[in-house]
């Protein structure tokens, strides 16, 4: 997973730990937050501000328990994950924004911007989920964050996004597992409570061959929205968003460029 290899370039420091700006942009006329898959981190989102315009900032989320925050606890509940989430990104919504978010993070973002809404917060242009089924359909997998080791470490295995030298290497994993085990109950734990949909438009970006997100489970997005909701696929596994972002990031530009180029005020 990309949370768990670490290196690379320092990213610029901010005032709070919540949003990392890999490359700060002085003229922003959207803010993109990206939040992570289970066991991943804001590294994820190192290389996309390459693949957007210039005006377009990416603030990759780093949650606790990971990378430079490894010594915070980990989230183990989504509705917590939120509250704290929308409260250390708020600084940040002062322009406009959207979301962007890969399995587990789809479904954070999701859940996001409607505890924004109810607030009565500013609105996303747009809500990009990936690699998620809709929230309201049911879990399909037996639920892996309090199973033995060896079957967390399956799971792992079948999605297809952890490095085999930490899988492989029981020091480094056992580091590890409690993010994964808080990460993995974020997600298995939820409880979809129904209400209205999204005023905003919805982009289900998905991988062809991804055994956690049908074609069917991606398309019932569609009724989480009153703007419209597009689906687009992409050849790969649950990771094919990491493994070839060149066939992803276009489409991401696409979809926001309606939004940059009639952007509007965010205040609280």
């Amino acid at each position: 997973m990309d949370g768990l290899t670490g290196a690379g370039t320092a990213p610029v420091a901010e005032p709070e730990p919540w949003g990392v700006r890999w490359r700060p942009v002085s003229d922003v006329r959207l803010r993109l937050f990206c939040l992570p898959h289970t066991g991943g981190g804001a590294v994820a989102y190192r290389g996309w501000a390459s693949y957007l315009p210039p005006d377009v900032e990416v603030v990759a989320v780093r949650l606790p328990g990971r990378e430079t925050r490894y010594r915070e606890r980990p989230f183990d509940r989504l509705d917590r994950l939120v509250t704290a989430l929308v409260r250390g990104l708020e600084p940040l919504m002062d322009r406009p924004f959207a979301w962007f978010g890969h399995s587990m993070g789809a479904l954070v973002a999701y859940e996001a911007c409607r505890a924004i809404r109810d607030a009565g917060g500013p609105q996303p242009a747009r809500l990009l989920v990936s690699g998620r089924r809709a929230p309201h359909l049911p879990e399909r997998y037996r639920p892996v964050h309090d199973a033995p080791t060896a079957d967390l470490v399956a799971r792992l295995v079948e999605l297809n996004g952890t490095p085999r030298e930490v899988l492989d290497d029981r020091a480094v994993l056992s580091a590890f597992l409690p993010m994964l085990r808080a990460d993995f109950a974020v997600s298995e734990t939820y409880r979809w409570s129904p209400g209205p949909p999204l005023s905003c438009p919805i982009s289900v970006f998905g991988g062809l061959h991804d055994p956690m997100a049908t074609l069917e489970e991606l398309h019932a997005w569609k009724g989480h929205s009153t703007a419209g909701c597009r689906v687009r696929t992409f050849e790969g596994d649950h990771f094919f968003l990491h493994t070839a972002p060149e066939r992803v990031l276009p489409a991401i530009d696409a979809d926001l460029r309606p939004a940059r180029a009639n952007p509007r005020g965010a205040t609280w």
